[in-house]
């Protein structure tokens, strides 16, 4: 009996295209070292992206278009500048080897089951990688900017304290800077490495201002650069302010997450209630019947 026309051309077509994921795994096995360092937390199955990362160079990617360009610009905000280039190639051979691997899958599992809605689904999987993967850089800047402003209030009602009591800005920011290890700190750490090694001090805060992305850190980083152009003397009172217009901000987001907490529990109440009237009622109606 002969195989149906439809079941050929999926199955020809699945052939393809492991055939070209073959050719390209071994291609690709010269890039291997260059994803050798990857945190696999991170990155999943990172020992297969020099098969993606193979698609790319073969077909001759630049990394210069519009899109590349503002991926280059998030990842210098997570990595940084040094390994912006790096990153920007390992999030491309990421989605693509997703995107090959489930499309095969499809393929695979449509010859297995002879299933066209399975098929369609691990296809439409395979589009959703790419795009998970390549808006993922926005999730992580998202939750990276969530993570420092939880600290920021700390830090610069700290600053404002230091600053207030005499001490000048840079020993303030290295006291404070070393008083913590999450993101906020290691990017005031950072900021000092700079200013040890000869940069200015506002140009070194306009770089963390630029690092931090939230708005309130770069107003922060704008605060100190104007302090630092009028005088040492107007930082303190500067600082103080800000840190009590932060503190304002951080009690509204609190607020905020309450709310949001309290109308998450709206649905579980609703169906408890439900329940509750249902085992109340339910015998009740039982015994009118008997």
């Amino acid at each position: 009996m002969m195989m149906p026309i439809q079941d050929i051309v999926i199955l020809g077509i699945g052939c393809v295209l492991l055939i070209c994921w073959l050719a390209l795994f071994f291609y690709g096995r010269k890039f291997d070292g260059m994803f050798a360092t990857l945190d696999e937390k991170e990155f999943p199955l990172c020992q297969m992206y020099s098969t993606g990362y193979a698609f790319w160079e073969l077909t001759g990617k630049t990394y210069k278009n519009k899109t590349d360009r503002k991926l280059r610009q998030q990842i210098e905000i997570l990595y940084g500048k040094k390994y912006t280039e790096f990153y920007l190639r390992v999030v491309y051979a990421q989605k693509m080897t997703f995107t090959m691997l489930l499309a095969i899958l499809s393929c695979i599992f449509y010859g297995m089951t002879q299933d066209l809605m399975t098929m369609a689904v691990l296809l439409l999987f395979a589009g959703a990688s790419y795009y998970y993967f390549g808006s993922n850089i926005d999730k992580k800047i998202g939750k990276r900017s969530e993570a420092m402003m939880g600290d920021f209030a700390d830090a610069l009602s700290a600053l404002a304290l230091l600053t207030n009591a005499g001490m000048v800005l840079r020993e303030a920011w290295e006291t404070v800077a070393f008083s913590g290890q999450r993101t906020l700190y290691q990017e005031m750490q950072l900021t000092l490495d700079d200013m040890k090694n000869g940069v200015s001090d506002m140009e070194a805060m306009r770089r963390f201002g630029n690092r931090c992305v939230v708005p309130e850190i770069r107003k922060f980083s704008a605060t100190v650069i104007q302090g630092l152009e009028k005088g040492s003397g107007d930082l303190p009172a500067m600082l103080t302010q800000q840190s009590r217009e932060v503190w304002d901000l951080r009690k509204q987001e609190v607020r905020r997450q309450g709310e949001k907490a309290a109308s998450k529990l709206i649905a579980p109440m609703a169906v408890m209630f439900i329940g509750i009237l249902v085992m109340v009622i339910v015998p009740v109606f039982a015994n009118l019947g008997m």
